[in-house]
């Protein structure tokens, strides 16, 4: 669902996203490639906070993440009153943030378990010019 965007730079965006979200206390972050399965978007990154607070920042990081990395801005930001489910919504790729129950509650990683898992853990590389 790409909005001519180039898939590296997706990944590099999502992946800053899943390092905010780690960074802030985020718990078993996850980077799902799901452009072959789903028409909307083409990557999900999900965590989850042990609090509201903890949701609350993990969410304030990867904005703050993924604008360092050059990324684009959300499109909107939903479930931040309740905290239980955020989607940051980036349009090409959705940040998931779950608080404990609510993550055991919707599984999200289980919905869409047969999707690959990319690693998001590493520090992008710049290219030699």
């Amino acid at each position: 669902m790409q909005h001519g965007r180039d898939r590296s730079d997706l990944i590099s965006w999502a992946s800053a996203g899943a390092r905010a979200a780690q960074d802030h206390f985020g718990r078993d972050t996850l980077l799902i490639d799901v452009a072959e399965l789903l028409a909307v978007c083409d990557f999900f990154v999900i965590t989850s906070g042990a609090n509201q607070r903890q949701v609350k920042a993990i969410c304030e990081a990867v904005i703050e993440g993924v604008s360092a990395a050059g990324g684009p801005k959300p499109l909107s930001v939903e479930g931040l009153t309740a905290r239980s489910w955020v989607l940051v919504d980036y349009g090409d790729f959705v940040v998931h943030v779950f608080s404990e129950q609510g993550r055991d509650y919707y599984q999200l990683e289980r919905l869409w378990g047969d999707c690959p898992r990319l690693s998001w853990d590493l520090e992008p590389v710049a290219e030699a010019g």
